[in-house]
C-alpha cells in the first residue's frame, strides 16, 4: 500500500514500525456542538482507512481524542449556565449517535483531555526541563525558534509562517510565534493544579500527550483535516519530538476541504450544516457514500444535486442486492454454466480492482467503482426466470458485502417487523387468489398500495418494493 505523506509530499510505500501492527491517531472533535459536514469528512475517511488496514490483516490501535476543554466550550457552557463537564458529556454522547449513523466505528481508545491532565503536565515539564518551554505568570509557552525543523510539515520557513499566521501576541511571550502549552486560570474558568499554578492545557499539547500515553513516542499514521496542518500538527511535531528526542509520526494524512455549492462553508454565508441538518433530508449512509465518492485529498463540493446523484447510485446497488436475494428463493444447487463462470471471473477482477484502488493512497472513488462492476456483471448474467446456480448468487452477494463492509456501505440490515408483516399480507393475497377470492386479493393489494408498496408478479412469485 502507498500513502501520500504530507511530510514528504509524495506517495510512499507503507511500512509499519512493527510488522503486522499499526498505531494510528486521528484528531477528534471539540465537543461544544454537533459536528458539521466538514468534520464528518475526516471521521469517515480515516474510519475507512482503519477498516481497510484491518481488512488487510493488520492489528490496528486507533486513537481519536475528544477536546473537552477550550475557550469555545467555556463560552458556551457559561452561556447555557452549565458546567464545561456537563456540556462535554452531552456532546460526546451526541457525537457517538451521529458517528454510528454514519457507519463510523468507535476508536480503540477515545481519550478526553480532562481525563489526561497528568500526562499533559508530564510532557510540559519535560519540555521546560530541556529548555524548550518557559513559564511566565503561570502561562507556559513553547520556544518555537528553538526547534530548528519547525515548519517541516507545512513546508514553509518560520518567517513565512509568522507573516501569514494569526498570532496571539501577548506581552509575556518571548517571541510572537511561541504558543501556549499551559494556560493560567482566569476568573470563572475550570482549572487543575500544576507546577505553574492553577490552569488548563493548551489545545496542541493534549494530542502530543495522548499519543505518547496510548500509542508511544513514535506512531505509524497521524491524520486529520488539511486545516490542521498549521498550526496544530506543526506544533504537535515540535512538542513531541523535542520532548521525546525521536520522530513523531511516519506518515501524515490530510483530507481536503469541503465547499457548499462551490462556496467555502461559513456561518456568515448561511451555508453551515451539521450532520443533524443534512440527515433530516438524506440517509446518513448517503452522506458516507458521497464522502467516499471522491479522493480524500481532493476538495469536495457539497450540493443537493450531488447528494441526489449519490442517493441514486446507492439505490442501484441496493436494487441489485434485493434482486439477488429474491433470485436465491428459486436458485438451483447445480454446477455453473459458462456465463456464470464469466461472472465468477468478473467478481475476481472487481476484488482486485478494489484492492488496487485502496492500495493507491486510499482511492475510495475507484474502489466504489468495483462494486458497480459487480452490479453490471450480475445484471447481465443472472436470469430473472429462476434458472440460476445458488453458489454464484451467494458469491455475488458475498463480494458486494465484503467490499461494502470495508467502505462502511451496503451492510446487511436485519429484517424488520414491517417487512414480516408485508410478507404475511402477500401470502394471504396468494391464498386468496388460489381460492379465487378475487375481492379479498384486490383488497389486500389496495391496502399495500395505500402503504406505498408495489407488487410485481414474476415467474418465481410475487416481488414487492416501496414506491419511489
Amino acid at each position: 500500500m502507498k500513502i501520500y505523506n504530507t511530510m514528504t509530499r509524495e506517495k510512499q510505500e507503507f511500512v509499519p514500525i512493527k510488522p503486522g501492527e499499526v498505531k494510528m491517531y486521528s484528531c477528534g472533535p471539540t465537543v461544544y456542538d454537533y459536528f458539521h459536514i466538514g468534520n464528518a469528512r475526516p471521521f469517515i475517511i480515516f474510519d475507512t482507512m482503519r477498516r481497510y488496514l484491518e481488512y488487510m490483516g493488520y492489528k490496528v490501535t486507533f486513537v481519536q481524542n475528544f477536546t473537552d476543554i477550550d475557550d469555545k466550550m467555556i463560552n458556551r457552557a457559561n452561556k447555557e449556565g452549565i458546567t464545561v463537564k456537563e456540556l462535554g458529556e452531552r456532546f460526546i454522547a451526541e457525537y457517538f449517535k451521529d458517528a454510528e449513523a454514519l457507519g463510523i466505528r468507535k476508536a480503540t481508545i477515545h481519550p478526553k483531555a480532562t481525563e489526561n491532565i497528568d500526562a499533559i503536565i508530564d510532557v510540559v515539564k519535560s519540555l521546560e526541563e530541556k529548555g524548550y518551554a518557559y513559564n511566565v505568570n503561570g502561562n507556559v509557552y513553547f520556544r518555537t525558534r528553538k526547534f530548528d525543523e519547525y515548519g517541516k510539515l507545512s513546508h514553509q520557513p518560520l518567517e513565512e509562517l509568522e507573516a501569514g499566521a494569526r498570532i496571539d501576541v501577548t506581552d509575556d511571550k518571548e517571541d510572537a510565534m511561541d504558543f501556549a502549552l499551559w494556560k493560567a486560570q482566569k476568573p470563572g474558568e475550570p482549572a487543575w493544579e500544576s507546577p505553574w499554578g492553577m490552569g488548563r492545557p493548551g489545545w496542541h499539547i493534549e494530542c502530543s500527550a495522548m499519543v505518547n500515553k496510548f500509542l508511544g513516542a513514535s506512531i505509524d499514521i497521524h491524520s486529520g483535516g488539511k486545516d490542521l496542518i498549521f498550526p496544530h500538527h506543526e506544533n504537535e511535531i515540535a512538542q513531541s519530538e523535542c520532548a521525546n528526542g525521536c520522530g513523531f509520526a511516519n506518515y501524515w494524512m490530510h483530507n481536503g476541504y469541503i465547499n457548499i455549492n462551490n462556496q467555502k462553508m461559513s456561518k456568515s454565508l448561511g451555508n453551515f450544516f451539521t450532520i443533524r441538518d443534512i440527515t433530516e433530508k438524506y440517509k446518513p449512509e448517503v452522506v458516507r457514500f458521497f464522502m467516499l465518492s471522491a479522493h480524500y485529498r481532493s476538495p469536495v463540493n457539497f450540493s443537493d444535486e450531488l447528494m441526489q446523484q449519490a442517493q441514486s447510485a446507492m439505490e442501484r446497488v441496493y436494487t441489485c442486492i434485493d434482486n439477488l436475494k429474491f433470485l436465491l428463493t428459486a436458485a438451483k444447487d447445480r454446477d455453473l454454466y459458462d456465463s456464470e463462470m464469466e461472472l465468477t471471473d468478473a467478481l475476481k477482477r472487481a476484488k482486485q480492482r478494489f484492492c488496487d484502488a485502496m492500495d493507491d493512497d486510499l482511492n475510495t472513488a475507484d474502489a466504489i467503482s468495483a462494486i458497480f462492476d459487480i452490479v453490471s456483471a450480475a445484471n447481465k448474467t443472472l436470469s430473472q426466470e429462476g434458472d440460476n446456480a445458488r453458489s454464484i448468487i451467494e458469491a455475488t452477494l458475498s463480494q458486494i458485502h465484503e467490499i461494502g463492509d470495508v467502505l462502511g456501505l451496503f451492510e446487511e440490515k436485519e429484517e424488520t417487523s414491517v417487512d414480516a408483516e408485508i410478507e404475511a399480507l402477500i401470502e394471504k393475497r396468494n391464498e386468496a387468489r388460489k381460492n379465487k377470492d378475487w375481492a379479498e386479493a384486490d383488497r389486500i393489494r389496495d391496502e399495500l398500495k395505500a402503504r406505498n408498496i408495489i407488487l410485481k408478479d414474476t415467474p418465481m412469485g410475487v416481488k414487492w418494493s416501496y414506491a419511489e
